[in-house]
């Protein structure tokens, strides 16, 4: 009896092309499509299996569905005169409606239940030309990202400098204001020292009846030389704050 024909549609039909070179693992693509109204059984065989992995090499397509198949070559010496005897061959069946077991379903599916189809393999080396075209484009698509990877870090380069430039004048000009104002409460507070001196020197020559209220100026005039000192002190640990957070930033 003719066995059934196959159900599912196999890209590519006929034959697996790997493309060198061949001293690393070499993957091909086989799609399965089902486009019947069955879920369907599949397996995937080959007559060399030490040198190829296939992932998945068998399961179950859903209906309307598809499978891709990774057919992965193992590194081997490549002849260019020994051709390929390699074949594959996709095997399948209807899922039963009351499947359980897909092993047991394979032992017991009768001949003609099975379908397959075959393919065979072909290994391909790229051509110079493909070589040195292949290494022009990475040279330029490399060249490429590094360009645009310089420019990209220029920028941001470019524009803290130019922020670091802007907040350093702030800042110099703020210590300047800065210096300016202690000098100014030096000034101050010297006046006011040797203020409260000439008036202890009145106080003592004019004697004990006025000594209760020269007392009470003196200590009047040092309540205001501390205050403006306390004052000066505020004033420069602001600005030094306000400074130091503004470089933390």
């Amino acid at each position: 009896m003719a066995r059934t024909e196959q159900v599912l549609v196999l890209e590519p039909q006929h034959e697996l092309k790997f493309r060198g070179p061949f001293t690393d693992v070499v993957t091909a693509t086989l799609k399965l499509t089902n486009p019947t109204e069955r879920n369907v059984c599949f397996k995937v065989k080959t007559t060399a299996p030490r040198r190829y992995c296939v992932r998945p090499n068998s399961g179950i397509i859903d209906a309307k569905n598809s499978v891709n198949v990774s057919v992965m070559l193992q590194p081997f010496d490549y002849d260019p005169n020994e051709k390929s005897k390699h074949k594959f061959m996709v095997q399948s069946m209807l899922a039963p409606y009351d499947m359980t077991d897909m092993e047991g379903v394979w032992k017991e599916a009768k001949p003609e239940e099975l379908m397959d189809s075959k393919l065979r393999c072909a290994f391909e080396m790229p051509l110079e030309n493909d070589k040195t075209h292949e290494s022009e484009s990475n040279k330029t698509v490399s060249s490429s990202t590094s360009s645009v990877k310089t420019e990209l870090s220029s920028l941001p380069k470019s524009s803290s400098a130019s922020l670091d430039d802007g907040e350093g004048k702030k800042i110099m000009e703020e210590c300047k204001r800065l210096q300016m104002e202690v000098l100014r409460l030096r000034e101050e507070n010297k006046q006011i020292r040797e203020d409260d001196g000439l008036r202890k020197r009145k106080v003592t020559s004019m004697g004990a009846p006025h000594s209760s209220s020269s007392g009470m100026a003196t200590s009047t005039m040092r309540d205001e030389g501390l205050g403006t000192r306390v004052l000066a002190f505020c004033v420069l640990f602001f600005v030094i704050g306000v400074i130091i957070g503004k470089l933390a930033l």
